[in-house]
């Protein structure tokens, strides 16, 4: 194992590079263009085999995978925001065609206003498109969940394409160390690519025809609902063997810290959760019993994981980088969904950072102590709180 100095793109190029695929296809758009650029030198080198198809869309790269997944080799892509949505077709084929295919997706708001700076509208937008969704806190969980994502998604029982997420800027184009594991022994934790099926001219068959209402058409999404719900108990047994082999500690699917004890915790995606694990160590000095859960994986969605948090605390904060036009942004919903009948503890929604605005330790410190107030209270005087609007002097800093 070797260390380097990597942006979180360079990150997820490497995670790549050491999963092996046989085909890349790509459009460029910022804050994803360092990923491909990246893996395109990588084989231009020679440091990768694999095959780099130039594409007109991002549309047409997400067809491309699957074409090439479909003849039964391991694809890449990457992307971002408004070239996420323009897959969106065939990121539904993609899952329902069970094609395991890997995607990094650097999270970038929705224009317009024209923005390049994170939040995740982007992704969340395709939480219901049947791929599984991991949002990552460091460069090193990029490259790792990288890894891990084709390991769960080449499953047979699962056969899901999978997302691994970061955030624009903060991630993307920020460098830290990173451990590079030894490519032998990613090798060895993979194993051999053995799909489930293939285009094969000696055994021919057909894939994706026209199904008629009485045909097996909701079938399929069943199995689909179903692969979802097991691929939990992959994800478990991934991440224990993946920090075993490897020497991580990453939890499967929430990240605990300091809410044993805690009266109110943050329940955070992505990058927040390290300024939060800051704020509340400040806050604990204070006397403050705060705590912070930061979700990894968004689908699938951690449901139990989330009731057990719910019942050692007496309230529970979401903050959602993104905004739903429901009852509540979209962690926030899905949390407090699975939360009906389970407790009667009060959850709050804080929508905050869009479009890239700063989440300052400042800012937090402020939505704890509003937490604590709705703990204490046993109720929220509002249910969805935006948070550092222009001109709200209560968030002000």
């Amino acid at each position: 194992m070797m260390k380097m100095i990597l942006t979180g793109n360079e990150s997820a190029a490497w995670g790549a590079r050491l999963s092996r695929p046989k085909v890349i296809a790509a459009y460029p758009i910022t804050p994803q263009t360092s990923i491909i650029e990246t893996i395109a030198a990588f084989i231009a080198n020679g440091e990768m085999d694999a095959r780099y198809i130039r594409v007109e869309s991002e549309h047409s790269a997400m067809a491309a995978c699957i074409a090439a997944q479909n003849t039964g080799v391991r694809t890449f892509t990457a992307t971002s925001a408004h070239g996420l949505a323009l897959m969106h077709e065939v990121l539904i084929w993609a899952s329902g065609a069970r094609l395991p295919i890997v995607m990094s997706v650097v999270n970038r708001a929705m224009a317009p206003p024209w923005s390049v700076w994170t939040d995740q509208l982007d992704t969340m937008a395709e939480r219901d498109s049947g791929w599984i969704q991991l949002y990552t806190q460091n460069n090193q969980e990029v490259l790792d969940s990288i890894i891990m994502s084709y390991k769960i998604a080449e499953k047979h029982n699962i056969l899901l394409p999978s997302m691994v997420i970061e955030d624009a800027f903060i991630l993307s184009h920020t460098a830290e160390a990173v451990d590079i594991p030894d490519q032998r022994k990613v090798d060895d934790f993979l194993g051999e690519y053995e799909p489930a099926f293939k285009l094969d001219p000696e055994d021919p068959a057909g894939f994706g025809s026209l199904i008629m209402p009485e045909g097996p058409y909701m079938e399929f999404r069943y199995k689909m609902a179903l692969a979802m719900e097991d691929a939990k108990k992959e994800i478990r047994k991934v991440v224990d063997e993946y920090n075993e082999t490897f020497g991580r500690d990453y939890q499967p699917f929430i990240e605990e810290y300091r809410t044993e004890d805690a009266d109110a915790v943050l329940l955070v995606l992505g990058t927040i959760g390290s300024t939060a694990k800051d704020v509340v160590d400040r806050m604990r000095e204070k006397g403050k019993k705060v705590g912070v859960a930061r979700v990894r994986y968004f689908r699938p969605f951690p449901t139990e994981d989330i009731r057990a948090l719910a019942k050692k605390v007496d309230m529970i904060g979401v903050a959602d980088r993104s905004y739903s036009f429901g009852p509540g942004a979209d962690l926030f919903a899905e949390t407090r969904s699975v939360l009906y009948k389970h407790t009667d503890i009060p959850v709050k929604n804080y929508v905050m950072g869009l479009g890239g605005r700063d989440i300052t330790p400042a800012i937090l410190e402020k939505v704890f102590d509003d937490m604590l107030s709705v703990a204490k209270e046993g109720v929220a005087d509002k249910e969805i709180e935006w948070v550092g609007l222009h001109g709200d002097e209560r968030w002000s800093t």
